[in-house]
């Protein structure tokens, strides 16, 4: 099914660093590859505004000064949220990627550890600092550090179904760019290169995020939607898309996740933190791990989680004449 627009000439208020969105009906998911992705369905969108990158270390920095405002990991964890836990772990800290030398078996505690003070300002724990990092993607931050920031701006966090039409860029493709996830060896996005974990064929250093716009953008002018970092959504986690409407009369217009309860991770049923949506894969996504960095791609995450490869970006709903 290929994607349907709609002219929405009203409302189109300019926002800067933003690009428009136009309204219209696109299949959701995918039925190719991981289960979570399914079914595939038809949705509606209205028009909206989007950050034409993710949000970077230098507008985060702006956010902060302006605030005052303290991360979930410069600040220890309640005990209460997590029984249970040891002790020595209620620490200031985020998780962190180390590329391993080796691995045996699928463990992923070998190639992520709990950083103690790795944190946005320091997204390498230790003495390491935002030089040369200021326009990359602020990472090490949670849902509610992301929602802290688009309630500052005056913003909003994407629903998964606004980002996934954003991020497939006016096509149907299988990537945002097309079918081809490398066209005539050329890399669309900041995914990982050679064989995940333990080896990269990038320049040392440039395993991490990267620059934002050091990729091309998609058709809609809008840079790292695929690759570099995950982004948060709005919407809660669930496992599968609902079954597609079974009339066109009946198909959903801006949808949202389903409640609360289907986002509670069952294999951990004494811990009651939600889980939202991350969307778009990261620089750690590679075809032989991680084949996740498509639009349809899907990934949840504890809202008071935060990592070395998550970030975000806002949108901004077009105001209709109804409204003030």
């Amino acid at each position: 099914m290929a994607l349907a627009f709609e002219d929405e000439p009203a409302a189109r208020e300019p926002s800067e660093g933003m690009i428009w969105i136009p309204g219209g009906t696109f299949v959701m998911g995918s039925d190719r590859h991981y289960p979570e992705e399914a079914p595939a369905h038809p949705v509606k969108v209205d028009g909206f505004w989007i950050d034409e990158t993710p949000v970077t270390n230098r507008r985060f920095m702006e956010f902060v000064k302006a605030t005052g405002y303290v991360t979930t990991a410069e600040k220890a964890p309640d005990p209460q949220d997590y029984p249970g836990a040891l002790p020595e772990m209620l620490r200031a800290g985020s998780l962190l990627f180390v590329q391993p030398k080796t691995v045996n078996g699928p463990d992923i505690s070998q190639w992520w550890t709990f950083k103690f003070g790795a944190n946005w300002r320091r997204p390498l724990g230790g003495i390491s600092d935002l030089r040369g990092r200021l326009d990359h993607p602020v990472v090490h931050v949670s849902f509610r550090d992301a929602r802290a920031y688009a309630d500052w701006a005056g913003l909003e966090l994407p629903t998964e179904a606004q980002w996934e039409f954003a991020a497939r860029g006016g096509l149907d493709g299988e990537y945002a760019w097309g079918d081809e996830l490398m066209p005539e060896g050329k890399a669309m996005a900041n995914t990982w290169a050679g064989t995940f974990p333990t080896h990269s064929n990038k320049p040392r250093g440039g395993e991490r995020t990267s620059i934002v716009r050091s990729f091309p953008a998609n058709g809609y002018g809008l840079y790292d939607m695929i690759g570099n970092v995950w982004e948060w959504t709005a919407d809660y986690w669930s496992a599968r898309h609902p079954e597609p409407a079974k009339h066109s009369c009946c198909i959903p217009q801006n949808p949202r996740g389903l409640g609360v309860e289907t986002s509670y991770d069952p294999r951990q049923p004494e811990i009651r933190i939600p889980r939202r949506v991350l969307k778009g894969g990261s620089h750690l996504c590679a075809p032989n791990y991680c084949r996740r960095y498509r639009p349809a791609g899907r990934h949840a995450e504890p809202e008071d989680t935060s990592t070395s490869h998550v970030g975000f970006r806002c949108v901004k709903r077009a105001v209709t004449s109804g409204e003030a």
